[in-house]
């Protein structure tokens, strides 16, 4: 396939997919597509999440914009370029390995997960501090997730416990594969101030990052795990870089 993105059957093509896996999802692996088309695929997916997101910048432009005190604060915090790996590059790796790592079962991949869950938990629930502060409670913070995350892998090894795991995965990945969009989605609430105005429109302010869960999911499922973190980065440094440019001038 040869320019691909200049071609509009490639993006009715691939609107069709997804929208054929978010109707009814399943882990079957594409494996008949070179590494060459599934990097394809992940861009078209990223210019067709451009495209639908227009209303929804309009709405920011036009109607409501809410302050992101989140991108704010990384931004006081960190110089530019640490600012880039931090949002560019680890935060996407984490959020990845949290809601996308584990939705292709395996133990290595739940206790990956888990333990990520735990380090947000214990960040923002126990400690109500930010992911990336290292502050006293860091060593606390990062030496429990990986502590539970050891004690869980044989565990969730055993042959018992891995093919109950492994049928009530098949049985319920639609389920999974929803929740974990909608959770993923819901907690960059948590970029904006907590006021009633922000609450009422969380389905739209966080319909970017919905979006994105849904297209990172299929992919991950679909093409294997590099590629939807290969989209989270992509996605996280052109927003953070154009950020960056607007509050330069």
């Amino acid at each position: 396939m040869r320019y691909p993105f200049i071609k509009r059957k490639y993006y009715f093509s691939l609107f069709k997919d997804i929208a054929g896996f978010i109707k009814n999802p399943d882990t079957q692996i594409t494996s008949q597509k070179s590494t060459k088309l599934k990097i394809y695929d992940t861009i078209g997916l990223y210019i067709l999440k451009m495209i639908f997101l227009i209303p929804v910048v309009l709405f920011f432009a036009l109607v409501y914009d809410p302050e992101n005190i989140q991108g704010v604060k990384m931004s006081e915090r960190f110089s530019p370029l640490v600012f880039l790996l931090v949002g560019g590059f680890l935060l996407p790796l984490i959020e990845e390995v949290a809601f996308r790592l584990s939705l292709k079962f395996k133990p290595i991949y739940l206790a990956l997960s888990i333990s990520v869950f735990l380090y947000y938990f214990l960040t923002k629930v126990i400690f109500q501090t930010k992911n990336t502060a290292v502050d006293e409670s860091f060593v606390i913070r990062i030496v429990s997730a990986i502590a539970i995350g050891v004690i869980l892998l044989p565990i969730l090894n055993s042959k018992l416990v891995k093919r109950k795991l492994t049928k009530f995965w098949s049985s319920n990945f639609r389920i999974i594969y929803y929740v974990s969009c909608i959770v993923f989605a819901w907690m960059h609430i948590s970029k904006y101030e907590l006021v009633w105005i922000n609450i009422v429109l969380l389905p739209i302010l966080t319909l970017p990052q919905l979006m994105s869960a849904i297209a990172n999911g299929y992919i991950r499922v679909k093409f294997g795990f590099q590629y939807p973190l290969l989209f989270h980065m992509s996605n996280n440094l052109v927003s953070i870089g154009l950020s960056l440019l607007l509050t330069a001038k």
